[in-house]
């Protein structure tokens, strides 16, 4: 493989990854090249970034991982857009996920799915990235999934002092849930066999 194409599969991957970031050993599994020659590329795309004065982005390494982070000298650029308002609207399926942390933590991704039946992780990138939620941990078993709990940010912003006083949660609604679900289900099959 070419060295440019490397350095664009490469920083593809650190892109998507987000804070995560990779190791050099974890990108050489992934793109089935030995680890100088990540290394080398690595090393490559560093300094391109470092001496492109008009891009936005760094390559940094910590603790052996390697993160597309942008330019501090851009950090004004930055926050500009975290305190605009409009961008702090959340969406109604971060919303969701967001009450099921508040109310279920510590929990992890997939029980989170598992609630709501959908896909959550671009509600939990977002939740993540305004600081409302953090990983506080880890599940025990195969794969030790990332537990999942609410913030001192997400404490000031709904004016709590700690998660105790948020309001409980209305009595039956799981059975009243269960039986709206029922009642659709039988209408739906009435209406469907009224067809045939």
């Amino acid at each position: 493989m070419n060295l440019n194409s490397l350095m664009s599969k490469i920083e593809a991957l650190l892109f998507v990854v987000g804070d995560d970031g990779m190791t050099a050993k974890q990108l050489s599994q992934l793109l089935e090249v030995e680890v100088m020659e990540i290394e080398a590329a690595l090393s490559e795309l560093k300094t391109y970034y470092d001496e492109a004065e008009d891009r936005g982005l760094a390559l940094k390494t910590l603790a052996g991982t390697y993160q597309l982070t942008t330019k501090p000298e851009l950090a004004d650029t930055i926050k500009k857009l975290v305190e605009n308002p409009n961008s702090q609207v959340l969406t109604t399926a971060s919303l969701e996920v967001l009450a099921i942390i508040a109310y279920k933590q510590p929990i992890t991704r997939t029980e989170i799915e598992d609630l709501r039946g959908v896909k959550s992780e671009r509600p939990i990138q977002t939740l993540v990235s305004r600081a409302l939620v953090q990983e506080i941990g880890r599940a025990e078993g195969t794969g030790r999934a990332i537990l999942y709990g609410t913030t001192k940010e997400f404490l000031n912003y709904f004016g709590l002092k700690d998660i105790d006083e948020l309001p409980p949660l209305p009595e039956g609604t799981a059975e009243d849930e269960n039986e709206e679900t029922d009642l659709f289900m039988t209408k739906f099959q009435e209406t469907f066999n009224s067809t045939k």
